[in-house]
């Protein structure tokens, strides 16, 4: 999707994508990541990186620094649990993905959203089912999403021990199910 985008002449194109939409705890977390136009280097350079599902920790926390080193720019942004309650989440998971390209150093000539589309923006944008598993960019985001909201939830598991946050990040595991009904 990147290939077809760059031959067009949109040499910043952005991949977005969320970490924490159907967890039970915590915040969501977006990021936006522009990869160079550079399709043989990037390809080998990233060829571990995957949808971030699909990846263990080890594996995402390794591939983290790397991705920043590539990428042309990225951002990672937030919503916390209280602003998602407030605006319900389909609306929460539209702001994060604004505040995440709002936070890019680089305007984008194009954006590829995983599943999603993003209300009011005033470029072009490709949603794709299973994007995550389909285009580099926003694999890319998938991971620094997911380790940054993983970081998160490891340091809240601290600040509130007993609801097992560092070993299901806010997800519904029965060990969570359960602390949150005691």
């Amino acid at each position: 999707f990147e290939s077809a985008l760059w031959q067009e002449g949109k040499g910043v194109v952005a991949g977005v994508d969320e970490a924490g939409r159907g967890a039970l705890a915590g915040p969501i977390y977006a990021a936006a990541v522009v990869l160079p136009a550079i399709e043989d280097d990037i390809s080998q350079t990233l060829f571990e990186v995957r949808d971030s599902k699909q990846l263990s920790a080890y594996d995402r926390e390794k591939l983290v620094p790397l991705i920043r080193e590539t990428a042309l720019d990225f951002a990672i942004a937030w919503l916390e649990a209280d602003e998602i309650d407030a605006l319900g989440m389909a609306q929460a998971g539209r702001q994060v993905f604004q505040k995440a390209l709002a936070g890019l150093k680089t305007t984008p000539d194009h954006v590829l959203v995983d599943y999603f589309t993003i209300p009011g923006l005033d470029i072009g944008q490709t949603s794709l089912v299973k994007g995550d598993q389909r285009s580099l960019s926003i694999a890319c985001a998938s991971i620094l999403a997911k380790q940054a909201r993983d970081a998160r939830m490891q340091e809240e598991a601290k600040r509130q021990p007993g609801y097992f946050l560092a070993e299901n990040k806010g997800y519904g595991s029965p060990d969570h199910i359960k602390a949150i009904q005691t």
